[in-house]
């Protein structure tokens, strides 16, 4: 188990990030829809609903609705949880990755001067993407959370508190968005992990802990992305004194300008191609800083476990005559 303040943690954006492409991809591919023709359309969607009345729509999590209209319309037809987690599992990755997350989780756990201080890495994602897709991605196993948006497909019936029968687990089409994160309130998530709301029962995000109490130290968070989107994650991580990474698309120049600019206006401490592969670059900058991370915490605890050696009290003089 690990011991106070041990705890470090690389949070994951995961569009752009971990995977070249959105993840929803095979979901376009297994109902023979047009992924570009589907993302035209909720591109278009806050104006067609403010033009019918709508002060505001979110762009970040319109999207979501517009799955549930394809399925409402049978475009997706008889889509359920159950589907999206064994659609997951054909979600492409970058190099490297999965290997990658255990290779780092290794080098905290195999090294032992950090196991004597009970040092431990933890992964998570945070991403707008949908949950199931993401849990039944090959990722899965080697994360330790995931916060991304999630739907109902059975909503509770009025006066369903009254009723005393439990009905048997049926996947039933989609109906509802259950659980939304945008790229705003990403930044939830992370001080969600920072007081330790998934691993501690009986707290939440609004529990008042100081940060000298808190599970994971912001210092000792390190949050990767790929964009503009993830500014808010950015600012709050670096605020408290974490570490900001930025990836972009191998290859491509557009996106390593907008990497390239990214840094150059401090929103991102460092950044790399999204090469996972062992040895390339990334691999190579995010163990130094993990590594990093981890010696300034057994610096810190070394000083914790040191006595404290009173100052010396002078020796009273002799005074003639006394």
């Amino acid at each position: 188990m690990a011991g106070k303040h041990t705890v470090i943690a690389f949070v994951w954006d995961f569009d752009k990030t971990l995977i070249p492409k959105y993840s929803e991809a095979p979901l376009f591919k297994h109902f023979h829809v047009e992924e570009s023709h589907f993302w035209n359309e909720v591109n278009h969607l806050a104006d067609f609903y403010k033009s019918k009345g709508m002060k505001n729509v979110s762009n970040d999590t319109v999207y979501l609705n517009h799955i549930l209209t394809y399925v409402e319309k049978g475009i997706f037809k008889n889509l359920n949880n159950k589907l999206l987690r064994e659609l997951g599992a054909k979600i492409e990755f970058y190099n490297g990755v999965p290997k990658f997350f255990s290779a780092l989780s290794n080098h905290i756990a195999q090294n032992s001067l950090y196991q004597k201080y009970d040092l431990v890495l933890e992964h998570y994602i945070v991403s707008t993407g949908l949950y199931e897709m993401i849990a039944g991605s090959k990722i899965g196993p080697y994360v330790d959370d995931i916060w991304a948006n999630e739907f109902i497909e059975e909503p509770a019936s009025p006066n369903f508190l009254e009723s005393k029968r439990l009905k048997p687990k049926i996947h039933k089409s989609i109906t509802q968005v259950g659980y939304i994160i945008d790229n705003t309130n990403k930044t939830r998530a992370i001080y969600e992990i920072n007081k330790g709301v998934n691993k501690i029962p009986g707290i939440d995000v609004n529990t008042i802990i100081p940060k000298d109490q808190r599970r994971v130290p912001i210092q000792n968070v390190v949050y990767i992305a790929d964009g503009p989107s993830d500014i808010p994650s950015f600012s709050a991580v670096n605020q408290n004194g974490g570490i900001s990474y930025g990836v972009y698309k191998p290859g491509s120049q557009k996106d390593f300008e907008q990497a390239y600019e990214l840094y150059q206006q401090g929103r991102v401490k460092f950044f790399s191609e999204a090469d996972y592969s062992e040895g390339s670059h990334t691999f190579l900058t995010l163990q130094n800083i993990l590594d990093t991370i981890a010696k300034r915490i057994v610096s810190e605890k070394q000083i914790e476990a040191s006595p404290i050696i009173p100052k010396s009290q002078p020796l009273p003089q002799h005074i003639p005559g006394d």
